[in-house]
């Protein structure tokens, strides 16, 4: 990686913490060398006058989907990256679900070389479970992977585990977290018929909620962390979308006031807080996605669970399909939504709202990923941390098709107005999003783990 000028920002709100207060910060190789006021300049110093403008630690994005290997005309690592870049997302981890997907430790590295000189943002890739790669999880490096992805009873091929046996020897010989997708495919597909009973091949799209229930989510949730107690794995339970799965988790601080961290954890996606079942007349298979988006008390209650520290991350679950293949009809239309780009925008809309503070976006946004996961020297502003910065700019503006950098070219937000906006992005000390365009080449680098 080529050196960069030393950088100094001044007269900065920085978000870290739990704390927001006035200061500077100055950036030296790649890492933040002071935080401090009055940092005074150097010869040959760039500075940048933050003008009182927040400037948080690079949000750490723990759900991706970038579609690479096997899937590009969706996405790739460069332009779904780049997508993040531009929306203060400066890591990310991606999901096995690719083609071929990511069952062993050869197809793991292959999407790390894949990454390297091409990922605008630091990245980490899932190991992905099936019902026979159970010898390659026991096998795992815990320093080359985030973690251990099972799609319980929710996705399509091997990759669906709902094996009692394969999913006891996972949660019992796992060397690293488990995080899971929760749903039951038997409750789904007995609903679907229901409905298909009811339709034919012509289901509203606002049915899609019923459909994918929350008793699914719950069954399977329940059956996890079930699992988890048995054999006191590390679970992480993804894209919680239910009031329902609440009452399930504990309440309080990822990290204890004894410094114990919690063994089973929660997160939600962005689009639960931004949008309800009322949307699908709006926006259709535009906001399909699997779990099913469900009903305003749903994300009403997600957002207090955030608030109250119930659910300890928040994630996009960022997953693009084309322009085309979301406007076929309910049955025939993929589930996923591209998130990366607008989700810290979305965000902090519930700081405007007086829904969650700054610094709780940033604890479920980077802190709490970094503790999570273990990632080495991010997701905090600290002297000798990775530059990973993102400042905002409280300017309104209007999210427009002509703005999206995801390769599938559309986004759910479009017609949104926004009241804060991304004015630049750091990923290792270098300036890569200066709140209008991307700014040099790629400069992400492999996520390493502090285990």
């Amino acid at each position: 990686m080529t050196s960069h000028p030393p950088t100094l920002i001044v007269n900065a709100r920085l978000v870290n913490e739990g704390r927001e207060f006035d200061g500077d910060l100055r950036f030296v190789d790649g890492r933040i060398e002071a935080i401090g006021s009055g940092l005074a300049a150097r010869p040959g110093e760039i500075v940048i006058d933050a003008d009182g403008s927040r400037l948080l630690p690079g949000m750490i994005d723990d759900q991706v989907h970038f579609r690479e290997p096997g899937l590009e005309h969706k996405g790739n690592i460069a332009t779904e990256s780049a997508a993040a870049a531009a929306g203060g997302l400066t890591s990310f981890m991606d999901m096995p679900n690719t083609s071929p997907p990511t069952l062993d430790r050869d197809a793991l590295e292959d999407k790390y070389r894949r990454a390297a000189g091409r990922a605008w943002g630091n990245y980490g890739f899932y190991m992905g479970t099936s019902t026979g790669n159970i010898d390659d999880i026991r096998a795992i490096d815990p320093l080359t992977t985030p973690g251990v992805k099972i799609f319980m009873g929710a996705s399509t091929g091997n990759m669906l585990v709902d094996d009692p046996a394969v999913l006891d020897a996972v949660f019992r010989d796992a060397p690293t977290p488990i995080i899971t997708h929760c749903e039951d495919t038997p409750m789904i597909d007995a609903e679907l018929a229901k409905y298909r009973a009811r339709y034919g091949d012509d289901i509203p799209v606002e049915c899609h909620g019923e459909i994918r229930s929350r008793a699914a989510c719950i069954k399977s949730t329940e059956l996890a962390i079930s699992l988890a107690r048995k054999h006191d794995a590390r679970l992480h339970v993804l894209h919680i979308s239910t009031a329902d799965e609440l009452a399930l988790f504990e309440r309080g601080p990822l990290i204890r006031a004894d410094g114990s961290r919690k063994r089973i954890t929660a997160e939600t996606c962005i689009h639960f807080l931004r949008f309800d079942r009322s949307d699908y007349a709006r926006l259709g298979n535009f906001i399909k996605c699997n779990p099913a988006i469900k009903n305003p008390g749903d994300r009403e209650a997600l957002i207090r669970a955030l608030a109250e520290d119930t659910i300890d991350v928040l994630a996009t679950d960022h997953a693009p399909h084309t322009l085309e293949e979301k406007q076929h009809p309910y049955l025939r239309a993929p589930s996923g939504l591209p998130l990366v780009q607008f989700a810290l925008n979305a965000a902090l809309e519930c700081v405007h709202e007086g829904r969650l503070s700054t610094a709780q976006v940033v604890q479920k946004f980077a802190h709490a990923p970094a503790q999570l996961f273990d990632v080495k020297e991010r997701g905090f502003l600290r002297e000798g941390y990775r530059a990973d910065l993102v400042l905002i700019d409280d300017t309104p503006f209007t999210v427009e098709r002509e703005q999206v950098l995801s390769k599938c070219g559309w986004s759910p937000f479009e017609g949104t107005t926004f009241r804060s906006r991304i004015a630049s992005t750091w990923i290792n000390g270098h300036l890569v999003w200066d709140g209008r365009r991307l700014v040099g080449e790629p400069r992400g680098m492999r996520l390493a783990f502090d285990r």
